[in-house]
């Protein structure tokens, strides 16, 4: 079964993180929610509790993942780039040849800062693009952005598109599709 990580802190964007946990799920994804705080229990950035499955450090350092999934939000992007466990994940990630996954703040806030955006092309939050290209990234205007083994998208809005884009990755196409349509997203044109 795919196994995904899909770290939570303070302050997460509420939409993303949930439709990302959901979508995959529908998918029969093993989705591990780790939040990087000191407890399991979240309160993302518009008040949603969430009961995260663990504290990321408590999970196996050597655990390894398809995928490494960041929702962005603000301060939860913050949270996320400030966890010395998720930087040393990412970039084992990275040497490893696994997928990293980012949305709105977390590609600018969380992985420019640790130099996972050089040479690719991605995208992210507007207010945080700039950060990107200060990186190295190639800014891309599209609302999801796949270039070699990172998953980069917008925000909020792009959460749905993204988290389809991931199963599409994951698991197959025909399931992509599958879930799309339950989810009426091919009646509203995405």
């Amino acid at each position: 079964m795919t196994q995904v990580l899909l770290p939570v802190a303070d302050g997460s964007e509420d939409i993303e993180t949930v439709t990302l946990i959901d979508v995959l799920r529908r998918a029969d994804v093993q989705v591990t929610v780790a939040s990087v705080m000191a407890q399991p229990t979240v309160t993302l950035a518009r008040g949603t509790r969430l009961s995260a499955d663990t504290c990321l450090a408590e999970l196996a350092p050597e655990r390894d993942f398809e995928i490494i999934v960041l929702p962005g939000g603000m301060p939860g992007a913050e949270h996320l780039r400030d966890s010395l466990d998720l930087a040393e994940r990412l970039h084992r990630q990275r040497r490893g040849d696994g997928w990293i996954g980012a949305i709105c703040a977390a590609p600018g806030v969380v992985l420019a800062p640790l130099d996972l955006v050089q040479g690719y092309v991605v995208t992210g939050y507007p207010a945080f693009q700039a950060a990107l290209v200060e990186a190295g990234g190639h800014l891309s205007r599209q609302p999801v952005v796949e270039d070699g083994k990172l998953v980069t998208s917008q925000g909020p809005a792009t959460a749905m598109a993204f988290a389809l884009h991931l199963v599409g990755l994951l698991v197959d196409e025909a399931t992509e599709r599958r879930i799309a349509e339950g989810l009426l997203t091919d009646v509203m044109g995405f």
